[in-house]
């Protein structure tokens, strides 16, 4: 599956260990708080904590650890102040790099993040530096299993969309981000259930790594920053 893609990540935190999975809920709690503090503590006035909420079942987080971060950030309980940070960089033999962060601490992420990049061939950049190899799409995922191409198709020639691409296990919708909210609800009201609908930053052109080094020092660096509590999203051009 190509390089932008979350599916492939969510699949394979799915099969983790209830200590990885609590990662997860770590992540999606911290945007929990962020929306909500943003935006109050009542999804159908705050379109953002919808989403997130709906991301945050998709993700098998249970409904009273959801609402327990809600009503803890809408209360004087957090006292965390979370930002929303991007980093650029490149992976080995220039691997472009998006990393979405979450922190209350910009040093220390700033610092692990560039010791992950460091460590396995790669570097940090200055803001802007790969961006521009990315565009903003939304992506909605469907299991392949469940449907049929033909019928998909069909029903999808009456919504906005970009592209419908087959991938190996899942059907990948593309929208642009404004109307991935239309497109996901459309989808729904057909009778489709969605695995996952989020706007993605999905690269222009991918690039492949023939040297078994330079593989394993790249899933080592996706492997570290998937790991950090921090880190909320990972986008590259890696084709795997």
């Amino acid at each position: 599956m190509s390089g932008h893609s979350k599916w492939k990540n969510i699949m394979h935190k799915k099969e983790k260990t209830d200590a990885q999975r609590a990662k997860i809920f770590t992540k999606i709690g911290r945007e929990i708080t962020m929306a909500v503090k943003e935006g109050g503590p009542d999804p159908t006035s705050n379109a953002k904590l919808k989403d997130i909420i709906a991301k945050a079942k998709e993700n098998n987080v249970p409904n009273d650890n959801i609402d327990r971060v809600i009503k803890k950030a809408a209360g004087s309980g957090d006292e965390n102040n979370y930002e929303d940070i991007t980093y650029e960089g490149y992976g080995p033999r220039g691997i472009a790099i998006i990393v979405e962060t979450v922190t209350d601490n910009r040093n220390r992420t700033a610092g692990d993040l560039r010791h992950y990049f460091d460590k396995f061939g790669g570097n940090l950049g200055q803001t802007g530096s790969v961006s521009w190899m990315f565009e903003q799409k939304g992506v909605i995922v469907l299991e392949k299993e469940e449907y049929d191409e033909d019928k998909l198709m069909e029903a999808l020639l009456e919504a906005d969309i970009l592209d419908l691409v087959a991938e190996e296990d899942v059907f990948e919708v593309y929208t642009t981000p404004e109307a991935l909210p239309a497109t996901k609800d459309y989808l729904h009201q057909k009778g489709y259930v969605t695995l996952s609908a989020e706007v993605e930053q999905v690269p222009n052109n991918y690039i492949s790594l023939t040297d078994e080094n330079d593989q394993k020092n790249m899933q080592k660096l996706l492997d570290m920053l998937e790991e950090d509590d921090d880190v909320q999203n990972v986008w590259h051009n890696w084709e795997e």
